[in-house]
């Protein structure tokens, strides 16, 4: 087991973003077990700028747009200056089909901002570039240090599953995996260990500051995966010698799985269902029965 005592970490998302739950209870575990940590953000949401404050000493916060990768330069460099050097890296900042940025809102559509010109789609440069990108600078990080390092990426049971009303958001995390899984022998030649966390239904503002969302939750069916539980997950990640390069942890509620390669039999049990899909559904036949589909 190798401790996360005495190393520092650079992590996106734990200030203002979706997951921010999910990032910010990591960077609070982190501290917690005496690691230091850089948060890379557009913002510190109140509860953030708290834990950032009382931990001053340890916690660093950059200002950084995950889209742009100048930002994402400047906050490594920004990690190196604070601590010396980085041990950890999590690209944790994603969406979840927000309607800037949404498959049955194309691009040109009211409030989208995929422009029809721009050739991108803004949850895809969050949720999958943004990752990719950052993996490459942290391990040109650890190669030109001579040293090991762990990166923490956060996929989801999404990306082991298919939806209709998210299919932009289903590709980015069947990405993530994928992505994860084919860095998996940097580990034994290099030390590199890179792996992910795929969460089931948790409760963060991903859904919370989403109505529309989150009336397909029934709490009386569906539980939800803490922030918490998810967090844990990743700092086992980091310091478990049994999660080695390529893991992909399932974290539901109260268990947690390492998702088979191949012959996996799916996300089942406790944090694992949505009940209301099937309405969700129907939002998105009437989306495209309303006159304003473009495609």
């Amino acid at each position: 087991m190798t401790s996360v005592k005495g190393k520092s970490a650079l992590v996106t998302g734990a200030g203002s973003g979706i997951n921010e739950g999910i990032n910010l209870c990591f960077a609070k575990a982190l501290v917690a077990k005496g690691c230091n940590v850089l948060i890379a953000d557009l913002a510190l949401r109140p509860e953030a700028k708290e834990f950032a404050d009382a931990n001053s000493s340890s916690v660093v916060f950059q200002k950084c747009d995950v889209t742009s990768w100048t930002d994402l330069t400047a906050a490594m460099a920004a990690a190196e200056k604070a601590f010396g050097a980085v041990d950890i890296v999590c690209p944790g900042a994603g969406v979840f089909e927000e309607p800037f940025s949404n498959f049955w809102i194309p691009p040109g559509s009211e409030g989208s901002v995929d422009n029809e010109a721009g050739s991108r789609y803004k949850l895809l440069d969050i949720n999958l570039t943004h990752p990719i990108r950052l993996t490459q600078m942290a391990i040109a990080h650890f190669v030109a240090r001579k040293k090991e390092g762990t990166i923490v990426c956060i996929a989801s049971i999404a990306g082991q599953l298919a939806s209709l009303v998210t299919p932009m958001y289903i590709a980015s995390k069947w990405g993530v995996s994928g992505f994860v899984r084919s860095l998996e022998l940097l580990e034994p030649k290099h030390g590199i260990r890179v792996a992910a966390v795929a969460p089931g239904l948790v409760r963060t503002p991903l859904f919370l500051d989403h109505p529309e969302k989150l009336r397909m939750i029934d709490e009386a069916k569906d539980d939800w995966v803490t922030p918490e539980e998810v967090a844990d997950a990743m700092v086992e990640l980091v310091e478990k010698d049994e999660y080695v390069g390529g893991t992909i942890l399932e974290v539901g509620h109260g268990q947690t799985r390492v998702v088979p390669l191949l012959n996996n039999p799916g996300p089942s049990g406790s944090g694992h269902t949505i009940s209301g899909f099937g309405d969700a559904i129907d939002d998105v036949w009437q989306m495209m029965a309303g006159g304003n589909w473009t495609g």
